[in-house]
């Protein structure tokens, strides 16, 4: 959960002192920026985020994409439907954020080889992309195994941390001089736009913040605040202040002011603790990546994906296929393209700025209109984090040409990718929709009608309940045969996290043996048709081996109907046909599954 934030000491003031900055090194700079980076963590995490944002939750899960969801319907329409697309661009920006942290965080763990063993400096950037390999190839056996040691390994990391820093203070005590705000304003004073820009590169000691809240389902809001104040956050000041104090002594160590800390023989330990840490660090950004790709298919605003669960035990370890093999390919093209992680932390931060900014409006709007806070408490909370928030997304902007424009690009695309989905899902379900016949009047068609029964059970999976589905129309037209029991089963995510399995299943039986059954899941539960049904199989006269599955494959032709542009409709397309099967992704037997072809005009 911290190795984000506990990694950035890595890169984060060296790059604050960048000369690109224009910023000399000197006591004065020096202590306005400790001071910068004391004041952010204190503000942006131990304020915004752990005594604000992190009550914001459902069922104990936390992220941008619950606190999209806790908006209250009681919203209008439009506005709510406009803070959701906000909501969703915040999502997408994390995708870029999950890129550029695994390249950045094992780059500048390994580039203290540039120190401790100049002649390897030429294989830097191929060691690097040969730990991320390693690193993305192993997610599909899951992090359980190597999990247990994630938390000993970051004990020992802050621990290592803390105390190098404070060794150093212990030689420069003067260095404690910039816990005062004072320095902080006066190098704003001092520097003027140099020292606004300088926040760009501040911002990387919080970047952190969204994965923190994203993760929160795991451990609970009490145990991330413990290990916050109790370790955490003690161990990152003591190395920064420790950092500051080397740099005053000596101005040249800012070029690599974490390595320089340690005697040369634990050098090479470091690295390795440090790279260790940093891959923890993308551990957990691409295990959020996965989770909220399998988030954002089961809520509708991704197709279908395939989806492995690693643990039988812990819930949120699954692993996402295609989620992880493009991380992969992104994170090696970034160690390359950029060649170091000093040009890589001037591409960082513009997405995660964005991203925060956003989790404080939606936060602002779910207080005020979900759970009735006074409105000039919530407008001074917002005024104060949100005045932070955008001077951090302003600094961070000017990295843009810098390479800054490759997460915002990222985030176009997947955003793109899911409003479309969404958007053409929904069309598909109006034109389906037009030639739909009520289930009540089609069920009473058959007592005037009886067609011939067989045997067995018929499953038929629809999107609107109570309508009849057109496969089942279909068939009854083409053979003039009904299975002598019919269920016809509608799949509704709900916007909770979880649903309660005494509560997921709902009956109707409609007579002549047809049942209208709707599954109830939440957004972070894969579908199980067969287990579901096989829970209230004798009111629903199930047998798994007694029974089909007919499920409908909608063919999308591209026409000139209105809806969406011709080029989002070719979009669509294309991701409706490599969307994944949908008998595998609701756990349907392949042997047991019929698959019925439509044709659907967009």
């Amino acid at each position: 959960m911290y190795g984000d934030i506990g990694t950035s000491p890595l890169y984060a003031l060296r790059e604050s002192f960048h000369p690109d900055h224009g910023v000399v090194v000197d006591e004065r700079a020096l202590l306005g920026v400790l001071s910068l980076i004391f004041w952010s963590l204190v503000i942006v995490i131990s304020i915004k985020y752990l005594m604000f944002v992190l009550r914001a939750d459902q069922q104990g899960e936390g992220g941008i994409l619950v606190l999209t969801a806790l908006i209250s319907t009681k919203n209008p329409a439009r506005r709510r439907r406009f803070m959701i697309l906000v909501g969703l661009f915040g999502t997408a920006l994390l995708y870029g954020d999950g890129m550029i942290t695994p390249a950045i965080s094992v780059l500048s763990a390994v580039e203290g080889l540039e120190i401790a063993a100049p002649s390897l400096e030429p294989y830097v950037l191929w060691i690097a992309a040969v730990i991320l390999v390693a690193l993305f190839v192993l997610q599909q056996r899951g992090t359980a195994a190597v999990g247990r040691l994630f938390g000993p390994v970051m004990v020992v990391w802050f621990a290592v941390i803390g105390l190098l820093g404070l060794l150093s203070i212990f030689d420069h005590p003067d260095v404690l001089r910039a816990l005062s705000p004072a320095y902080a304003l006066a190098f704003f004073g001092d520097h003027g736009f140099s020292g606004f820009l300088v926040l760009g590169s501040v911002f990387l000691v919080v970047t952190g913040g969204e994965a923190l809240y994203a993760d929160m389902g795991h451990f609970g809001r009490r145990p991330i605040r413990v290990a916050w104040f109790g370790l955490v956050l003690p161990a990152l000041l003591l190395n920064y202040l420790g950092q500051g104090a080397l740099v005053l002594d000596d101005p040249a160590a800012v070029e690599n002011p974490f390595y320089l800390l340690a005697p040369d023989s634990l050098r090479i330990p470091l690295i390795l603790l440090a790279t260790m840490a940093a891959v923890i660090a993308s551990q957990a950004l691409i295990s959020g990546a996965f989770s909220l790709a399998m988030q954002s298919s089961l809520l509708g605003y991704l197709p279908r994906l395939r989806v492995q669960h690693t643990s039988a035990l812990a819930r949120g370890q699954v692993y996402v296929p295609t989620i992880n093999w493009a991380l992969m390919a992104a994170c090696v093209t970034l160690v390359f393209g950029f060649g170091s992680s000093s040009n890589l932390a001037a591409a960082y931060g513009v997405a995660v700025t964005a991203t925060m900014a956003i989790t404080t409006m939606l936060f602002a709007v779910v207080a005020r209109d979900t759970w009735n806070w006074p409105r000039w408490g919530v407008a001074a909370m917002t005024l104060m984090f949100l005045t932070i928030d955008v001077a951090f997304l302003g600094a961070n902007l000017f990295k843009i040409p810098a390479g800054g424009w490759f997460p915002l690009v990222v985030a176009a695309v997947v955003f793109t990718a899911m409003t479309t989905w969404k958007t053409g899902k929904r069309l598909v379900g109006e034109r389906l929709r037009e030639g739909d016949i009520p289930l009540q009047a089609f069920v009473n068609s058959l007592e005037a009608h009886p067609p011939r029964r067989v045997p067995g059970t018929a499953v038929y999976l629809y999107r609107r309940p109570f309508s009849a589905p057109p496969i089942l129309i279909t068939n009854l037209r083409l053979h003039g045969v009904l299975h002598e029991h019919v269920i016809l089963l509608n799949v509704e995510v709900e916007d909770v996290p979880r649903v309660h399995p005494r509560k997921a299943l709902e009956v109707h039986h409609l007579g002549r043996g047809i049942t209208q059954a709707i599954l109830h899941v939440g957004y972070q539960q894969q579908p199980d048709v067969p287990r579901a049904l096989e829970a209230d199989a004798t009111e629903l006269r199930y047998h798994p081996l007694d029974s089909y599955y007919f499920l409908g494959r909608d063919t999308i032709l591209v026409t000139g109907r209105p809806g969406m542009a011709p080029w989002r409709e070719r979009m669509f397309a294309v991701m409706s046909r490599n969307t994944r099967n949908a008998a595998s992704y609701f756990g349907i037997p392949a042997a047991r599954a019929v698959e019925v072809g439509l044709q659907v005009e967009l």
